[in-house]
């Protein structure tokens, strides 16, 4: 989400602007300005990446896991804090795009992490209701599938490699939601109704394994993004890795 994606824009100095008569033009405001920040691309798609990997391991249940809140450090600081201080730094750099994506699922991690936290008092507010907290989940989980969905729009003259990303993550968390609408569905307290009680749980678990297996996929497609911009940013790089970059169209 940094240079490889902005087609290489060149920065306006002040004395460039100025030209030869001593006078700003009207347009220099809206320039490019130069900036000595480094690409924090990689930082935030590893981070991204890493966060995404273990979650998705544990919605797929590896190892007999079902409690996910191990993940919560790393959402804390990796997922979080690693991606907003990223976005952050990619605002400066020019990068709008980056710096919304960044800056959104680095406030999505921090916020899904307060969630699983007990003292945070979230999840006690539900105590004896599962079902509703279920649907409040998944109505968190909606709201998190349209972002990423209008930034799969933002990102479609960009390259294959973030319409990939961004592709896959907007089915994961529009899985994920159906996972917890249909876990909604689980508490049923008649006794005749115990057959459909367990046919939505089964329902819900292979909905949300499904997530972990798209959530899987989009972690590797970030750490291979991730691994792209790194290498680009190093001089003396072993190999380049394609994004398959949109040729810059010309008005």
């Amino acid at each position: 989400m940094s240079d490889i994606e902005k087609g290489g824009l060149s920065a306006t100095t002040p004395q460039q602007a100025l030209g030869n008569n001593g006078v700003l033009p009207a347009s220099y405001g809206q320039a490019v300005r130069p900036s000595r920040i480094g690409n924090p691309g990689a930082l935030g798609l590893f981070s991204f990446a890493s966060t995404t990997f273990m979650l998705s391991l544990f919605n797929l249940q590896t190892r007999g896991i079902n409690a996910p809140n191990v993940v919560v450090g790393m959402a804390i600081f990796c997922g979080g804090l690693a991606q907003l201080l990223a976005g952050m730094w990619e605002f400066p750099r020019g990068n709008v795009f980056g710096g919304t994506a960044f800056t959104s699922y680095g406030a999505f991690w921090m916020s899904y992490a307060t969630i699983l936290i007990p003292a945070s008092g979230i999840g006690a507010a539900y105590d004896g209701n599962e079902g509703e907290l279920a649907s409040a989940i998944g109505i968190y989980l909606v709201a998190w599938t349209m972002v990423t969905f209008f930034l799969l729009v933002a990102a479609l003259r960009k390259n294959w490699g973030f319409i990939s990303l961004f592709a896959f993550l907007t089915v994961t968390f529009a899985l994920l939601a159906a996972a917890e609408f249909a876990g909604s569905l689980r508490l049923v307290t008649s006794r005749s109704m115990q057959v459909i009680a367990k046919s939505d749980k089964m329902s819900s678990s292979s909905t949300q394994k499904a997530g972990g297996v798209f959530g899987t996929i989009t972690a590797f497609i970030a750490y291979y993004v991730g691994l792209s911009e790194l290498l680009a940013s190093e001089d003396m790089a072993v190999v380049r890795l394609p994004l398959g970059v949109f040729p810059k169209r010309v008005d």
